[in-house]
């Protein structure tokens, strides 16, 4: 997901016993200094106060530790690669919603969010997390420079496949444009080769028309000199506009949409951030993190009988 990511962070009051629990974490993963990623225009949450960075720990814990999240990676590329051979025979097949006019003969293309989706950034959560801090942009400015990311699970490998069979693999981030040499720095000292002769590294604001977080006019760009195979990412904004919409929204978007996804359109696992998050909160992020707290609370259905 680019940071909205495409994300956002949250406090939680877990009382006195979790925070004698963290204070352990802390002090037997001081060694591991990283954590997952947000666009930055995707998620901005503001304000403080009482155990913030507690809220993210279990998506945290799970993306950095659970071999369910490392499975759910894995499964996502291989299945791209059946479904990129699919759609290589096929001339009229097209995983973007941009994509108009004679298409069939356009060179193949797929298209590839970075945060979550390529890259993993768990590491920068996680410090939030330790250091009970939210989401910042000189935070994730700070973060970025590192070019400390590493492959999501089978990222790697399966873009290795792609242009093996001579697919062209563009970039589409909400990562703001002044971090494009840091990301792609990060990117190809990751193993994955950008080429010197073609930029298909596509970040936010890099053109006055690309300033806004909606991707849609990246994706058109690529669309209208590629045939898009498929489209990658770990949030609905991805894949469509339609992602700035209300949760029932989104959900009637999905539906409608139900044939694309894990045949045009490979979702990744993300509970760290998110335009989820958006939704919930009504786009609201200048709420307080106790408004925030109580906001998805509400949002939370226990079908109690």
């Amino acid at each position: 997901m680019s940071r909205m990511r495409n994300s956002t962070y949250r406090p939680h009051i877990w009382g006195l016993a979790l925070a004698v629990v963290l204070g352990s974490v802390a002090g037997g993963c001081a060694s591991a200094a990283e954590a997952p990623v947000v666009d930055p225009g995707d998620v901005a949450p503001t304000g403080g106060g009482g155990d913030v960075g507690l809220e993210n720990l279990n998506a945290v814990l799970w993306v950095q530790t659970a071999v369910e999240y490392r499975a759910n990676s894995l499964q996502a590329f291989q299945l791209a690669r059946r479904l990129l051979d699919d759609a290589l025979a096929d001339p009229s097949w097209t995983a973007a919603l941009e994509q108009v006019g004679n298409f069939g003969a356009l060179p193949p293309a797929i298209i590839l969010d970075v945060d979550e989706t390529a890259l993993d950034n768990s590491f920068f959560e996680a410090r939030l997390t330790l250091d009970n801090e939210v989401y910042s942009e000189p935070l994730w400015d700070a973060w970025v420079l590192e070019e400390a990311a590493i492959p999501i699970p089978g990222a790697l490998e399966f873009i290795q496949y792609a242009t093996g069979r001579g697919v062209t693999v563009f970039y589409v981030t909400n990562r703001r444009a002044h971090l494009e040499d840091a990301t792609r720095a990060n990117l190809e000292a990751t193993g994955f080769e950008l080429p010197d002769d073609l930029d298909v590294l596509l970040m936010r604001g890099e053109r006055p028309e690309w300033d806004a977080s909606d991707k849609t006019p990246r994706r058109r760009e690529v669309a209208s000199g590629y045939r898009v195979l498929l489209m990658f990412g770990d949030n609905m904004g991805d894949f469509t506009a339609a992602s700035a919409g209300t949760v029932a929204e989104r959900l009637e978007f999905a539906d409608s949409h139900r044939d694309y996804w894990g045949s045009r359109w490979i979702m990744l696992a993300n509970p760290t951030y998110g335009s989820f998050i958006g939704a919930v909160l009504d786009n609201n992020y200048g709420l307080s993190w106790a408004q925030q707290l109580a906001t998805k609370k509400q949002a939370l259905d226990p079908r109690r009988r």
